[in-house]
Parts: C-alpha cells; structure tokens; sequence
C-alpha cells in the first residue's frame, strides 16, 4: 500500500492516471492539465470552451469527485442547464467515489472506507468530511432552482448556456442573471469554473472570464473523417459555434437542391408514417411517409392549412394507398387526442410519443444529417418541399420539416427495408 503522502501527491499531480483506473481511458495529458485546474484551491474564476465530444464534462466529474476526497470539508455546487442533467452527472460522482479503485485511495489516505451519508439525485456528502455546517459536500442544480441562503466554495458550471440560449434572448438573459447570482453565493477565496460551448454572441460566457479555448483542430481527439462529417451534416453556424467556438451569421439556407421525382412505389409498404397536426391559428397539418431503402429515404409529403379534424380521411386514404403501417405523432399539444380520433376511425397501429427535443435542433440534426440521401417522391405537395428548403433558425412555419425529421429519428438506426416484402407480420 501506498503511502498517504504518494496518494495526495499522485491525485493531485496525475489525475488522467486515475481516471484511466476508473475506466476513463480516453482522457489525455489535455484533460491531466484540465482537471488539476478544476480542483485547485487558487480563487481564481476560469472558463475553459471546448468543442462538442472532447469529455470536458467527464473531466469535471473526476474533478468532483477529487474535491470530495482532497478537500472533504470544502462545499461545491455544480450546475447545469436542467435538472435531469444534473442527475446524470452526480450519479457518475457516486460511482466514482464507490469504485474500488477510489476505495484504496481512500483507504491510504485517511485509513478508512469511504461510505455516502448524503446519497440522493442532487446532493452527495460522505464520511470524510468533518464539517458541522451541515451542508453536503456536493450539490447538484438546475439553473432554474433557487439559490437563495447557499454558499459555496467552489462552483463548476457545466453547459449552462445551449440551444435554447441560441434561439431566444429570453433564456439567454436569465443564464446571465444566474450567473450573476453565483458571484453573490461565492464565498471569499472561492472560485467558480464554467465549462462550455457557445451558442450566441451575446450569451452568458460575455460574463465570465476570457475563456481558453480548445477547438476540434487543436485537441487531437476528433480524426480529420469525424470532423469532415460533423462539418457535412451541421449548419455551417452551428459547426462553428460547437466544434470551431466561433460565432458566423446563421444561413438563410440550410436545405438546398432536393432531388425529386422518385418512384412513389419506393414508399409502398413502408414502416412509418407521420402526422403534425395543426389545431388552428396560422399552422399547417403535414404529414409524411418516409421508407428507408436503399440507402436512402423515401419521401411522400403532404401539407393542409387546415385543422387537423379536416385531414384525417384524406390521411387515412393516403396511408391505405401506400399500405404504411404505423401513423406516428407527438401527444405534447393533444394530451392523446389525435390518437384517439384515428383509433376511432379503425386505425390499429397508431404510436404516440412525447417531444422533448428543440425542434430546431432535432432538424438540423436528423434531417440536415441525412439530406442528401432523402428522395422526393412524386406527388409530394411542393408547399410540403418549399417550406423544408425554406426552413431556417427563425422560420415562421416548420410544420413540414419537424414531421420529416420526427420520420427520419424513428428510422435513424433501424436497417434498410427490402423492396417487395411485407412488413405487416414485423409489428
């Protein structure tokens, strides 16, 4: 066994060597220099962006977790955009702290086995502290929960700023307003370490300190084929907001030069149908029948200025003409009610879910991600392809491409169909 003074020594100096004992193999001497950063007790407020899949928030969770063991009466509070991300990190906390690897450090530095006394969803206190505050050693926050009375020395704040600070001045003002209200909970000589990417020229990272920045170019950890192919499937905006960490104007186009005119028979049989429906006001009900083969997929639109009441039979007709299977739709607006009018109407598979993805970002995701494999088929409305090669961060109307790409997320990792078989005995 090691002595005490060989474990706070290697922890503090190679904590990417621990790491790679827990598992986290793919951390590098980058994340070594990142996580010795985290946890120095310098007082020094830091910001460091780095680009999409560089495991800047792996390093923060070993980092959080080396706070607990070094500094065990220190308090910290770790901060996200929601509270379900936050969860997930401070479940990943626990395991490390668990882990027998974590054990015999403890082990050799305190002569004791390390046991959670705080052990829920948020909050993660343990045995070594010897602090009577009564505060956990480790909280976890949303940015919507209250900070009222807290204080902390430490505070991490991991991707507080996302999509939706991109696209509404709103959220990006209440980011700055939180973190506003962090330096006012930071207690003397404490520090606060954001860690991100950015969305938006007038985010909340114009309030921290001037960031060091790690692009896709400089960590080494992307190969040139995986950045090609993220710079293929984003929006030349987002690309370089996430992967360059740099702002551009967003493009006016994102979906250009459709191909058309596909053999509608390529749609027959297939799994998935979809419906957007309108319930008034200036929306449109779309629907959409898409068929993975090929390689390729298989489009069938149709877009209504209607309510959707006024489009089910004409629906049904279409979805009976091209022997589809499934109708999918979201029960987000409805509550379940579209679902039932078609279950009503004879329709057996009908399958609901509810959205939880920002629509823009599930566009440019799943069907910028597949656009140049998509075909038009005859006898897609050409209001229904319009408002897709129309479609762009402020667009009015996206009735048609949210309906494609609700089709396309469905199919993302399921296999081609084969021409002429039956799928009726696959559901």
């Amino acid at each position: 066994m090691k002595s005490r003074a060989e474990c706070v020594q290697f922890l503090k100096t190679k904590p990417y060597k621990y790491a790679h004992m827990l598992g986290f193999t793919k951390l590098t001497k980058l994340h070594n220099k990142w996580i010795k950063d985290f946890i120095r007790d310098d007082g020094i407020d830091t910001t460091k962006q780095a680009h999409r899949n560089s495991y800047k928030t792996t390093s923060v969770s070993v980092a959080l977790a080396l706070i607990i063991i070094l500094r065990p009466n220190k308090r910290t509070l770790f901060m996200r955009k929601t509270d379900d991300d936050v969860k997930e990190i401070i479940q990943q906390v626990k395991n490390i702290l668990l882990h027998p690897v974590t054990q015999y450090f403890v082990m050799c530095i305190y002569g004791v086995t390390i046991t959670l006394n705080v052990n829920n969803s948020t909050e993660i206190s343990t045995n070594l502290t010897t602090d009577i505050k009564g505060t956990s050693q480790l909280t976890g926050m949303g940015i919507k929960s209250s900070l009222t009375g807290k204080h902390y020395d430490y505070i991490f704040t991991d991707d507080i700023v996302n999509i939706e600070d991109r696209l509404s001045r709103a959220e990006r003002e209440h980011t700055k307003q939180i973190y506003d209200e962090l330096q006012n909970i930071k207690i003397p000589g404490g520090k606060i370490t954001n860690t991100g990417t950015p969305w938006h020229p007038d985010d909340a990272f114009t309030k921290m300190p001037e960031p060091e920045r790690y692009d896709c170019y400089s960590t080494g950890i992307m190969t040139e084929e995986e950045i090609a192919k993220k710079k293929k499937d984003l929006p030349a905006s987002l690309f370089a907001a996430n992967y360059e960490l740099r702002h551009i104007a967003s493009e006016d186009v994102i979906f250009s030069d459709p191909v058309l005119n596909g053999d509608p028979v390529k749609v027959q049989q297939a799994r998935y149908s979809h419906i957007d429906a309108a319930y008034g006001g200036e929306d449109s009900t779309a629907f959409t029948i898409c068929r993975k083969a090929e390689g390729k997929y298989y489009v069938y639109g149709k877009k209504w200025k209607k309510h959707v009441d006024d489009c089910l039979d004409i629906i049904r007709a279409e979805k009976a003409r091209f022997n589809t299977r499934c109708i999918l739709c979201e029960t987000n607006a409805d509550k379940g009610y579209l679902r039932k009018e078609l279950e009503d109407q004879g329709e057996r598979n009908v399958i609901t879910y509810w959205e939880d993805m920002n629509k823009y970002l599930k566009i440019v995701t799943y069907l910028k991600g597949v656009w140049d494999r998509i075909v038009f088929v005859e006898g897609t409305d050409q209001e229904y392809i319009d408002e897709i090669l129309e479609f762009n961060e402020n667009a009015e109307h996206d009735d048609a491409p949210d309906s494609l790409a609700s089709c396309i997320r469905q199919l993302w990792d399921e296999k081609d169909e084969n021409d002429n078989v039956s799928y009726f005995g696959r559901f």
